[in-house]
């Protein structure tokens, strides 16, 4: 007889209503023990029990007895009570014993043991502890029992080996536990292994924020280091691999060969054809390492791009001007002295730049190893091939069998199986496609039907028919057994490049649920996470069946998507929305593809309506070659707003080549009316930079201040009141008008504009002098920009606060806050925002009097900080710092050359806060 009290009583039999109910459960907690009448009263009473309370208990455990139909289950003895049960019979002492050798192994190093143990412990939980009992003891037992719960929910996140899984098991239990410390911790821990490093950070923030208000407490010093591992980067990230939903099967020995290659190669390349299993090996292989999973299939180009994304990287930040973007570049600096396996999947189908890729990376990135899976080898030097062999005839039954019984349990194999994983060539995606026809067909049925198709493929000849040949074949017999509807819906879903919802996949393909399900069911289609996709191979096959046009379909959806998805984003709903617009992303670069050569109207139109999630989302050089081509194609007569955003999203890639459309986008924005799109004013204004001072308000701007779109007012009321300020430093006007522009973008909600309009009035409270304000105001930007999950703008304005820190007298902090901005700028990949880190540390060691470490520092922030308007800020504080050490080191002549470079170049740049620091300095040391 088995018993549960971790949730309601569970019994084998209805024991009756709360006072024998109470009675089991109190002899339950000390199961096979005596336990004596006091006890029991207590438990049951309280410590003011009424008279005659032994006599009740006696009739209690009589009338008990009887309910479980086994007078000898409670034993009478001398000293008390004796419930003859097995404890391995009673859900929670099996808990108390599954976690304590779940600490065990944890503490040992068996993180594979501990999680199995740890996991089955938790699943024996069906709610709160002795939820329907309502006497005196059962409080304190349910309280000691939820603390062996939570702490087993600890351990299994530490042990488990990619704690990424868990994260909303974890959250949900932060909001239980707000004030513990460890689950926290493991909270940051798996929110960084799944590339969420700002949501890591944020966690840190809040804890903190929590102790300080419920117990005056700072984090301890654990939660602490685990905090700085975080920001350094060295905290181990678990796998961010591909959830698996069956079981591995027949490739220990690949396995085993492919790990010892890794471990001695640093370019490991698995060869075979498609369906050889060679994505499934790559993932398992990978399972003992950090590794980072790119999938290429859907791709034609933009490896790179895809590589960043994996890693949760961003191409460009939210205040980079639309100049060049070298991914590649920000791409290395991010690896540069990580260990990672990068596992790069379907390299065929961009072999020529995954190669040239994989060549760079090995070569500028000496912790990184790359696996990669293809049907051709790259073809560079270094390369390990491991060709993928067909599965042998015991394992390849095995898996046939697996499959099998997830379409008809209880399936045993026999001879006719065999024959079938023989006749299959042992290719595992075969042999899964023939076991799911289980469902409707007897495996000699399968058998005789696909002896018929390779006798007619081969024309008699079986052994000619080579491994692509035969999977093809099964394909081909699978597909001819579906179902007309089924058929068609297969057809249409293969135009999808990234999978699809169901929504996408009954808008744009028609269909029914049942047809969807049924091609589940035939593995067909892989369902997961709300969508469904299709293996690559049959996509193909499915592509070349296609005698439906439904490219427009799909393409008019993903416009509709884009256009519906649009507005949301300068709204409170901005982050649901960018995660879904993420998901498609893959869709939405297929369907401009398609757009840009048979339909250059709508090609226009997606890039507008895109133009602010790839601009928020810092994802925008994938498109550079089809925006280009784009506005060769087309004259901007009707769509001079999406005309001038494609010509922005090309010069991404260098300006070279687009003179004249860049010409005719000043001219189209000279003369701007009223706007579809306003976006396009703020993309152009970081193109060409502040404006001139004196000059008559523009077109643009009066379009811009004419829409009645509440957040392109409060836009429209930071850029005038920041642009103020930084070019003549008047505060209150500049204040005043930003001040309007956060209080609109508190109502929206908007975090973007939010965190513009706190950091700009940060530096206005910093030039007054007002530290605790800037400071109150840059810590809220920081939250914000978490939010957003915008590393690189986390970098950056972590370095501003560093600065306003400097000036408020903190330099410690100071020192901390820059060094914390270099490592986010590493991690991001972001050089420049890492040569103003530089810089800020130059600066603290000059405060200290160390000059030589000084010079070295701004020298290097110098040669990395590049020439434009963006960082032109940043190129003059460090000429002034230059003059500073040098005037400090007695090279006058040295120190006025900076002081001159730095006026010059803020007078170009019309920054007059920092021209008017220079001229000072230029005036101190001419005087002195």
């Amino acid at each position: 007889m088995r018993f549960g009290i971790l949730g309601a009583l569970e019994t084998p039999v209805p024991v009756g209503g709360p006072r024998p109910r109470s009675l089991l459960a109190a002899l339950l907690l000390d199961a096979g023990q005596i336990v004596s009448a006091e006890r029991l009263i207590d438990a049951l009473y309280g410590e003011e029990p009424p008279s005659g309370a032994a006599n009740a208990l006696q009739s209690q455990v009589s009338r008990l007895r009887g309910k479980l139909g086994d007078a000898s289950l409670i034993e009478l003895h001398p000293s008390g009570y004796r419930l003859a049960v097995d404890r391995e019979d009673v859900d929670a002492h099996v808990f108390t014993r599954l976690a304590a050798e779940g600490k065990r192994a944890l503490a040992a190093g068996d993180h594979k043991q501990a999680t199995a143990l740890l996991s089955d412990a938790l699943a024996l939980w069906r709610g709160p502890a002795l939820a329907d009992i309502d006497a005196p003891f059962a409080e304190g037992h349910a309280t000691r029992l939820e603390e062996l719960r939570i702490a087993a929910v600890e351990d299994c996140a530490e042990a488990h080996l990619d704690p990424s899984e868990l994260i909303a098991g974890l959250k949900a239990e932060t909001v239980k536990y707000p004030l513990r410390e460890r689950l926290r911790g493991l909270l940051m821990r798996a929110l960084y292994a799944a590339g969420r490093q700002a949501e890591a950070l944020a966690e840190f923030e809040d804890i903190r924020r929590v102790l300080a208000e419920e117990l005056g407490a700072d984090p301890s010093a654990e939660l602490a280091a685990v905090h700085v591992a975080l920001l350094r980067g060295d905290q181990r990230q678990a796998p961010a691999l591909p959830a698996q939903f069956t079981s591995f099967v027949g490739r220990e020995d690949e396995l085993r060969v492919v790990g010892d290659r890794l471990r001695d190669s640093r370019l490991v390349t698995l060869l075979g054809p498609g369906g050889a299993g060679k994505t499934r090996l790559a993932i398992e292989a990978a399972r003992s390492y950090e590794a980072c999973f790119v999938d290429l299939a859907p791709l034609t180009g933009g490896v790179a791009q895809a590589v960043m994304a994996a890693l949760g990287l961003r191409e460009s930040g939210l205040l980079a001007a639309p100049g060049p973007a070298d991914v590649e570049g920000r791409l290395l600096a991010a690896l540069a002295g990580r260990e990672l396996l990068l596992v790069l999947d379907n390299c065929e189908h961009v072999v020529a730049d995954a190669a040239r890729l994989v060549h760079v990376i090995l070569g500028g990135c000496p912790g990184v190893t790359i696996l990669a899976t293809s049907r051709e080898a790259l073809g560079i030097t270094g390369e390990v091939l491991s060709p993928v062999p067909p599965l042998s005839p015991e394992p390849a039954v095995r898996l046939f069998t697996d499959r099998a019984r997830a379409v008809s349990p209880g399936f045993v194999a026999d001879e006719t199986v065999a024959h079938i994983c023989q006749a299959l060539d042992g290719l595992p995606l075969a042999i899964e496609l023939a076991a799911a026809r289980l469902r409707s067909l007897t495996v000699q049925e399968v058998a005789t039907r696909l002896d018929d198709r390779f006798q007619l493929l081969t024309r008699g000849s079986r052994t000619a028919a080579p491994r692509h040949q035969t999977l093809r074949a099964v394909v081909e017999w699978s597909w001819e057994l579906l179902e007309p509807d089924e058929r068609a819906l297969a057809e249409k879903l293969s135009v999808f490049a990234g999978g699809a919802t169901l929504e996408a996949a009954e808008r744009v393909c028609g269909g029914t649920v049942d047809d969807l399900a049924s091609l589940v069911d035939k593995s067909f289609v892989e369902a997961s996470g709300g969508r469904y996709r299709m293996l690559d191979t049959i996509r193909v096959f499915c592509a070349e069946r296609r005698t439906e046009n439904v490219h427009r379909a799909y393409a008019e959806y993903f416009l509709e998507l884009a256009r519906a998805a649009d507005p949301h984003l300068r709204r409170a709903e901005q982050l649901d929305w960018m995660s879904r617009l993420k998901a498609e992303h893959g869709n939405f670069f297929a369907t401009l593809r398609w757009a840009v050569e048979h339909d250059t109207e709508l090609a226009l139109s997606l890039v507008s309506a895109l133009s602010w999630y790839w601009y928020l989302s810092g994802t925008r050089t994938e498109i550079i070659p089809l925006t280009a081509r784009l506005i060769e194609l087309v004259e901007p007569a009707d769509c001079e707003e999406e005309y001038v955003l494609c010509v922005l999203h090309s010069v991404a890639g260098g300006p070279g080549g687009f003179e004249k459309h860049i010409a005719r986008a000043r001219e189209i924005m000279s003369r701007i009316g009223a706007l579809r799109q306003p976006y396009v004013v703020v993309a152009w204004a970081l193109f060409e930079g502040p404006p001139i001072e004196g000059e008559p308000i523009s077109p643009m701007r009066k379009a811009f201040a004419e829409n009645p779109d509440p957040w392109f007012q409060a836009v429209l009321k930071f850029s005038t009141g920041y642009v103020a300020w930084l070019t003549s430093g008047e505060i209150d006007t500049a204040g005043q008008l930003v001040e309007e522009g956060l209080a609109v973008f508190r109502h929206l909600g908007e975090r973007w504009g939010l965190a513009q309009c706190l950091d700009a009035l940060a530096a206005f409270a910093d030039a007054a002098g007002d530290h605790t304000r800037s400071l109150a105001m840059t810590a809220e930007a920081l939250g914000v920009m978490r939010e957003l999950n915008a590393v690189e703008e986390l970098a950056d304005l972590t370095s501003r606060g560093a600065a306003r820190l400097l000036r408020a007298g903190r330099t410690e902090e100071a020192e901390a806050s820059y060094a914390q901005s270099a490592e986010y700028a590493k991690r991001a990949g972001v050089l420049a925002t890492l040569a103003v880190a530089w810089s800020g540390l130059g600066e603290v060691a000059r405060l200290r009097g160390d000059l030589k470490k000084a010079r070295e520092l701004q020298e290097r922030a110098l040669a990395q900080c590049t020439e434009d308007w963006v960082n032109a800020n940043a190129r003059t504080q460090i000429f002034l710092e230059l003059g500073r050490v040098a005037a400090l080191e007695g090279a006058t002549a040295e120190a006025v050359a900076h002081f001159e470079r730095a006026a010059s170049l803020a007078h170009a740049s019309r920054i007059q806060t920092v021209e008017d620091e220079a001229v000072a300095e230029l005036t101190r040391i001419s005087s002195a």
